[in-house]
């Protein structure tokens, strides 16, 4: 017999991927900056179950969503399923928790989120979401702030060039309304959310498919794609279904976002009513975001949200409206990297320090101490290898500065800081070590 081992081969299955430090930190400095705003407005972290019984889940998100659900039968016999957002689950935590709660409730919750859907460029079947939730509240304020926060993250991660398109479903339904068709809206809107991909002649042929003459898709279709100022293209709502009372307060509650934007002194040019943004899924009820970057259109939606009044009423008798939003992190992440947004880093660590001899090993401890208790992310080099190699290492890791202490150094109580981006290499008494450190950063 042969003693050789079977080797197993190591790959990822298909719609996942690993996240190496180079993309892993990236990642957790955009969550930080999330959090961050987040917690600035008052929102609150919580976290939910990875599986959910299916009934939670399942008829939530629409057919398409029940049909990317990972599902199966647990070892309990259980009808069990992966999450597939954090909305639904939100909800399920707002109706088993609310009076523990207290009302309104705003929380934040970043987690994975598993969707058994084909692959394509930023988007896999395992991906990380960001969301955050007021639930307990009717008032468009809710909606408002929900516009801001997604305006402030964004900004926050250095973007300048980005437009948040909102719309307000209230304004779709009192359009079908007119024509009556509110028996053909889900078909409708789902055929709408496509429009950016597929093009008007697709979706004209997805509305026939639903019973819809050619006239009424046209004139679907003419209204969404009003053009203009913001407060224009709200005026011609206004004229176009002012025999729509569920319309017309649709216009008024984007009508107050638009005032509150340039209140809030937001750059001209970042929201954008645009009547043809649908979000296909079946819970939003009233005013719906999507947020595209001006450098970047094709990689799509990078935030999308909306209001969900009835969501919870799936879960309690309790009336629990909720509005909120989702940071696609993993679709910002490969636009940031397309972009060249990512420094090429593999350390989260600024200073490197060689050690020059072990014999000095407790010299080199107790500068790293103190320099991380003066904020400066340091490491250790592991081993009293060559110099050139301990600076080959810190290169390719990506640190910003190499600090040099051999015997001469120390007994003269200096260091040399060595610029691992640039020319210089200045000998700093020890003393002075941190207030120089601190003015090259």
């Amino acid at each position: 017999m042969s003693d050789k081992k079977q080797l197993i081969q190591p790959r990822t299955l298909k719609g996942f991927r690993d996240f190496p430090p180079a993309l892993a930190m990236p990642r957790e400095q955009m969550i930080d900056a999330a959090k961050a705003v987040f917690r600035s407005y008052g929102f609150a972290p919580i976290d939910t179950p990875a599986l959910e019984y299916s009934e939670i889940l399942t008829g939530k998100g629409g057919e398409e969503s029940d049909k990317q659900m990972y599902r199966f039968t647990d070892h309990g016999g259980r009808d069990v399923a992966l999450r597939f957002d954090l909305t639904v689950p939100f909800a399920r935590f707002s109706a088993q928790h609310a009076q523990q709660l207290g009302l309104p409730f705003k929380r934040y919750h970043v987690g994975p989120v598993w969707r058994g859907e084909n692959t394509q460029q930023g988007r896999y079947r395992e991906f990380y979401q960001c969301d955050f939730d007021t639930i307990g509240t009717d008032s468009n304020a809710s909606d408002i702030e929900t516009a801001l926060i997604i305006h402030d993250i964004l900004a926050a991660l250095g973007f300048e060039r980005f437009k948040i398109h909102v719309n307000n479903r209230k304004i779709l339904s009192g359009l079908l309304e007119t024509l009556g068709l509110s028996e053909q809206a889900t078909p409708v809107l789902r055929a709408l959310d496509k429009l950016a991909k597929i093009g008007a002649d697709k979706v004209a042929a997805e509305m026939a498919s639903a019973g819809l003459s050619d006239a009424q898709a046209a004139h679907i279709l003419q209204a969404v794609q009003t053009e203009g100022s913001n407060r224009a293209v709200l005026d011609q709502l206004s004229q176009q279904l002012s025999a729509s009372e569920r319309a017309m307060e649709g216009v008024a509650d984007l009508r107050q976002l638009v005032d509150a934007f340039e209140a809030a002194h937001i750059p001209e040019g970042r929201l954008r009513v645009d009547v043809s943004v649908a979000r296909g899924l079946d819970y939003y009820t009233g005013t719906v975001y999507e947020t595209l970057l001006d450098d970047l259109p094709g990689i799509g939606s990078i935030c999308s949200g909306g209001r969900y009044d009835n969501l919870a009423a799936l879960y309690t008798k309790q009336h629990l409206p909720g509005v909120g939003a989702s940071l696609g992190l993993d679709r910002l992440l490969a636009a940031m990297e397309e972009l060249g947004l990512i420094a090429q880093t593999n350390t989260p660590a600024q200073l490197f320090i060689v050690q020059f001899t072990p014999d000095a090993l407790g010299s080199y401890i107790a500068l790293s101490r103190r320099l991380r208790a003066a904020g400066f992310a340091t490491e250790v080099s592991a081993e009293a290898k060559g110099m050139g190699k301990q600076l080959k290492y810190a290169d390719r890791k990506g640190f910003r500065f190499a600090l040099i202490g051999g015997p001469d150094e120390l007994e003269r109580g200096v260091w040399q800081v060595k610029d691992l981006r640039g020319e210089g290499n200045p000998e700093i008494a020890e003393d002075d070590l941190v207030e120089h450190l601190r003015s090259m950063f």
